[in-house]
């Protein structure tokens, strides 16, 4: 063949657009060239992806520039897999079209995220806190710290997020989930930055007290000092 590793032909060859002496000769073509053949798988794959894209995803107001064309190849892609009238002159354009789309990825579905007219797809929605969860907030009058806590029930345990102000820097601190009965686990331990000591700290936590018998939440360093708790009784 004069045009070995060809993509356009490689393109017709899938479609079913060569002539039979093309198809023998890409066929001993390929028995001899891998690069080939892996196009070829691609090729193919993509092939079978356009025979389930359905009418309507295929943009009407297509982006500037090239896609114009490309969305319109796609389309008489569609319209004459099945014909065999033409099939010389529309085998090198549709098969250009498919290796566009192989390179591009998702080249089929270009300016979809952006078109007005194509149906965005659902925004996924963030799951409501749990029954039982308690937020709470406290500023201590003395250290002058201060902490929003939010506690929310698990299985036989707890997970807390706070948002501490007012702990200057350096300090070494940890969180203590208390208990009705005066029992603590801790929740989390860290050191305060300069930024957390200037814009505040955001921290995740968990602690093994049921839920039921969370009393507060407590920050202190570990000297014992406490800077700030916080009541979640329910």
């Amino acid at each position: 063949m004069t045009t070995r590793h060809d993509p356009q032909l490689l393109g017709a060859y899938v479609l079913g657009a060569l002539a039979e002496h093309e198809v023998r000769e890409m066929d001993e073509h390929l028995a001899s060239c891998p690069e080939c053949a892996r196009e070829l798988e691609e090729l193919r794959d993509m092939e079978a992806f356009l025979g389930e894209v359905p009418p309507e995803a295929m943009l009407d107001g297509p982006p500037e520039g090239g896609d114009l064309l490309l969305q319109r190849t796609l389309r008489q892609v569609r319209s004459e897999r099945g014909g065999v009238a033409r099939r010389r002159q529309f085998a090198l354009g549709a098969a250009a079209a498919v290796v566009a789309v192989v390179v591009l990825g998702a080249g089929v579905f270009v300016g979809k995220a952006t078109s007005p007219d194509v149906t965005a797809l659902p925004t996924p929605t963030v799951a409501p806190d749990p029954a039982g969860t308690r937020l709470a907030t406290f500023t201590d009058p003395l250290t002058k710290a201060s902490m929003t806590v939010k506690v929310v029930p698990a299985a036989g345990w707890v997970r807390t997020n706070m948002a501490i102000n007012g702990i200057p820097e350096g300090e070494k601190c940890r969180i203590f989930v208390v208990s009705k009965d005066g029992s603590r686990q801790e929740a989390g331990s860290w050191v305060v930055s300069k930024k957390g000591a200037a814009e505040g700290t955001n921290l995740d936590g968990s602690a093994l007290v049921d839920p039921k018998d969370v009393q507060s939440v407590v920050v202190e360093n570990f000297a014992g000092k406490k800077f700030v708790e916080v009541p979640v009784q329910a």
